[in-house]
């Protein structure tokens, strides 16, 4: 399974995406990093093959980490090859990118900046592998 993150705006060398190399780089799963310009130009670029497309929206279903990780090991069972995940503009996507969307994620009803937001998705997916794998980095409800 590949995971692909397309996001507006460029994170640069800020501190923030040595926190996300961090984390793309630990996952079992090819990851790729596509970003689009803050404003203007083509947003998601269309599906390759038998993929799933997320965007991240403050109006998304909000997962627990178990909760994230068994949907995606769903998708994996079921053969999808790629996972998309959408961090969008300022202002979020269009009422027409959300509708093309298979889900809609929540990372909580705070606004987030784009730098974190990343940051804070590209943790998940590692301990989402981790969660599936049954590596003992994801302790929630450990006694």
């Amino acid at each position: 399974m590949r995971i692909r993150l397309i996001v507006r705006g460029r994170i640069g060398r800020d501190p923030e995406a040595e926190i996300v190399d961090r984390y793309l780089k630990r996952l079992p799963w090819e990851c790729r990093v596509t970003e689009l310009p803050d404003r203007g130009g083509a947003g998601m670029p269309p599906r390759e093959g038998h993929a799933r497309t997320i965007l991240l929206d403050e109006r998304g279903e909000t997962l627990d980490s178990p909760a994230f990780a068994a949907r995606i090991g769903r998708w994996r069972d079921e053969g999808v090859r790629e996972l998309r995940f959408g961090i969008g503009a300022a202002d979020g996507f269009t009422p027409d990118e959300r509708a093309g969307a298979d889900m809609l994620l929540s990372l909580g009803r705070m606004t987030w900046p784009h730098m974190l937001a990343r940051a804070m998705l590209a943790e998940q997916l590692w301990r989402a592998s981790a969660i599936l794998s049954g590596h003992p980095y994801h302790r929630a409800g450990q006694d």
